[in-house]
């Protein structure tokens, strides 16, 4: 079920004005550089993140949020730097994790979406009321008293990013959300990332899902392939794509 009126509410947490920025960011993960001196000005209310496996979109979403430090450079929120910021305001950035069982805490649904109440001060009992009510909402009442672990892997990214729903950061970052839902889950995730209020920026490979967003990056080894409208953005994707594979087969062609 797409998002109601009352889950369309404001985030509680406002992005400053100029929101996030990356400045000669260089990061380095064991022997494997990710990044060499990235620069990014993210101000587009819905930007897609497309690439190859290693791309380096997972970790620009890390990085976005505070949960990976660059070795140089400058990542900031509002003109200042993120993890300064988060100390002061935790609430600001959101991320969904690709694999749902990172992210889950608590054993059952309606204590997982109370989690993120618990900051703005609300007590355990109203918090976890509030989780009944959008997942009443939703159409999802009977989820309240369920134990996570015996939920779908779709079931549990459908937590995930009620979870997010209800903390209300000022920005999302998902990574790759639709990997686990089925057609209808992708389809319903779809339309609340269209009306969602925040700014949202989407990892995926299923590029159907952000073909239509204002911005799209597209990732190719830690760097900037192509930035611009969805359309031809995921279009020149998948063309290079096309050519790699026509390539291969040729070359398995000439061996056999």
């Amino acid at each position: 079920m797409p998002l109601s009126p009352t889950s369309l509410a404001s985030p509680r947490h406002e992005l400053p004005a100029s929101g996030l920025r990356l400045l000669g960011v260089h990061l380095r993960r064991g022997a494997t550089q990710v990044f060499s001196g990235l620069d990014l000005v993210l101000s587009e209310q819905r930007i897609g993140l497309i690439g190859d496996n290693g791309a380096g979109k997972t970790s620009l979403l890390r990085l976005l949020c505070g949960l990976e430090q660059a070795q140089s450079g400058q990542v900031l929120l509002g003109g200042e730097d993120l993890h300064q910021v988060r100390a002061r305001r935790p609430g600001l950035v959101g991320l969904m994790f690709q694999n749902p069982d990172d992210q889950i805490i608590f054993p059952t649904v309606e204590e997982e979406l109370a989690l993120g109440l618990r900051p703005a001060g609300l007590s355990r009992q109203a918090a976890r009321g509030k989780a009944r009510a959008l997942l009443a909402e939703r159409g999802l009442a009977d989820w309240a008293p369920r134990a996570v672990a015996g939920l779908s892997q779709g079931q549990r990214q459908q937590v995930c990013w009620l979870s997010l729903l209800i903390a209300a950061p000022g920005v999302l970052l998902l990574d790759e959300p639709f990997a686990s839902l089925d057609l209808p889950g992708q389809a319903a995730l779809a339309r609340d990332i269209a009306a969602a209020p925040q700014q949202i920026l989407v990892s995926t490979h299923v590029l159907d899902h952000v073909r239509d967003f204002e911005r799209v990056l597209w990732l190719d080894k830690g760097q900037i392939r192509a930035d611009g409208p969805g359309q031809a953005v995921c279009t020149a994707y998948e063309a290079d794509v096309a050519q790699r594979l026509g390539q291969s087969r040729s070359t398995q062609d000439g061996q056999g």
